[in-house]
Formats: C-alpha cells, structure tokens, sequence
C-alpha cells in the first residue's frame, strides 16, 4: 500500500508506540484523544499521553466530548482519510464515524479475540491465569470489540509478569502488527468472530484490589501481578495501607496472611513470595530495601 491518510484515534499511553510507527509512514491527518483532565494535587487539566506525543509531532489533535452529533461525523468525513487507527481511544464510534474512511476504521485489541472483549483485557488475562494472549487487528463495527478479525499475533505471559510489563510489550507488538495489516490491506480477509469462547474484560475496580490470604496462592499471585500498578492489590501491614506490586509463587504453608522467612506469606494453599511494595505516598521499593527500615509483623491483614 503507498503511503495513506490516517485518522489516529487513542488517549493512554498505550497508544503512544502506535502513533509514533504510523507518523514515521504515513500521513496523519487529525488526531483524536481524550479532552485533558484534572490531575496531580493541584487538580489542573493534563492533557493525554496521545496528545502530547501528538503535539511533539506537530500533528493537529482533536478532542471531542462526544462523536454522536451531525457535526462531528461531518468534520471527522471531510479529512478524507483512507482509514482511522483506534487504540484505546475511550469514546463509542457511531456508525457515521465508522463509515467515513474508505477502509473504514480498524482498531488494535490487546487480546485474541474473541477472549477478553472490553476495557481490561491485559489485567483480566494475567488475573484468570491464561497461558498466553496477545494483539488483534479487528475491523471495527457497532458492537463491543464484535467485529472481524485481519490479523493476530500471539505472545505467553511469564510467571512473574505484570500489566505493566505486558502492556508495554503488546504496544509495540500492536505498532509492528498495524503496519503490516496497512500493507497488506487490500489483500486481507476479515474472520468472523466465533460465537465459542467470548469472554469480557469488565474494567477494573478498586473494590477488587483488596488482597484476600485465604485464596490459593496462585489466585493471590496472580491479582498481585495483574493489578500492578494500577490499581496496586493491597493488604494492611500493622495497620497501614500498602501496595504489593510484584510477586511469585513461593514454598510454604500456614495461617493465610502469616510472614514466612523471606516475606513469603501463607495462603489459603501455598505461599506468595513478596518482590515489590509500596507504601502510602512512597516510591514502590524492591523487599530488601523496604525490609530494612521496617518492622515485619507476624502476619497481613
């Protein structure tokens, strides 16, 4: 395919890698994120990941509260694009936007479809205990994250991986992926979803977060890696808040939340092995450090 015009539709820093490959070879015609909001202790406005990779790149960017008015399908079908990119863009796509660019609208999903649809797929895979996952590029159509797949690349998840880690590999992997599902374009076969298998990643709560010893230790582990670092599972360590962001599965047994040597904690079967906390207003540490100006009780809460 020779070089296109090219909606770009995202906002975290997800979406970041994506934009920088896609401007490096085409022609980005208008960028779309969220509009910037309140952040940091002074609670001014901050604008998005995307926006500021955007405006380095000289690029016009655009932040619509909303897609679903006659006004915005008409500015958004005037650019003339001959497709639009989304990546965890944040808005629904009416079908006007949807049917604007010529090759409509193709969106990179950090999952293999049809698993995991929906806001949290990185988290909810490595919480569930799937083996492994990876990116989609799916034609986008009016249902959640239902439409046809182009292309998938499939990646394992490590025993001691976290989203953090995963998210950072399948943006790049969605970077490499979205180039060469352009290239290809006009020579690829949309799939169908198959009706077996569909699973929905319900976005995070912070109510999950809570850290329950009396689960097996694989689930705690697996919570522990899933939610770093954000929302950061937590459990109370003499009463104070603190954020466990890193782990693995450990040897030993014993009440659930008793500290066994080495800052293993017993569960409800087995033991995790603490490598990274945080407390309250305080930098994640690794255990050694954190181990050596506090004083370990004998179990969590």
């Amino acid at each position: 395919m020779p070089r296109m015009k090219i909606v770009f539709m995202g906002t975290p820093a997800f979406s970041v890698p994506v934009l920088q490959a896609l401007a490096a070879e085409h022609e980005i015609v208008a960028v779309y994120c969220q509009p910037p909001r309140p952040a940091g202790r002074g609670k001014k406005p901050r604008p998005s990941p995307v926006q500021d990779c955007a405006e380095a790149l000289g690029l016009v960017v655009r932040h619509p509260v909303s897609l679903r008015s006659e006004a915005a399908a008409a500015e958004f079908a005037a650019l003339g694009a001959d497709v639009a990119v989304v990546v965890a863009y944040g808005l629904i796509l009416p079908q006007p936007i949807l049917d604007a660019p010529k090759w409509g609208c193709l969106n990179i999903h950090a999952s293999l479809l049809p698993r995991w649809r929906g806001a949290a797929p990185i988290h909810r895979a490595i919480m569930a205990g799937d083996a492994e996952t990876g990116v989609c590029i799916m034609q986008m159509e009016a249902g959640l994250d239902t439409g046809p797949v182009l292309l998938r690349q499939a990646t394992p998840i490590g025993p001691e991986e976290t989203t953090a880690g995963l998210h950072d590999r399948l943006s790049q992997m969605g970077a490499g992926l979205i180039g060469q599902a352009l290239a290809e374009l006009p020579s690829l076969s949309p799939v169908p979803q198959p009706d077996a298998g569909v699973t929905y990643a319900a976005k995070i709560d912070k109510a999950e977060a809570r850290l329950d010893w009396s689960e097996p230790a694989e689930v705690v582990d697996r919570k522990i890696r899933g939610l770093s670092p954000f929302p950061g599972a937590w459990c109370l360590w003499e009463g104070e808040r603190v954020k466990l962001l890193a782990s693995r599965l450990g040897q030993g047994e014993g009440a659930p939340g008793q500290i066994l040597p080495g800052l293993r904690v017993a569960c409800g079967s087995g033991a995790v092995e603490i490598l990274t906390l945080q407390r309250e207003g305080k930098r994640p540490m690794q255990v050694d450090d954190f181990l050596r100006g506090a004083v370990v009780p004998d179990r969590l809460e």
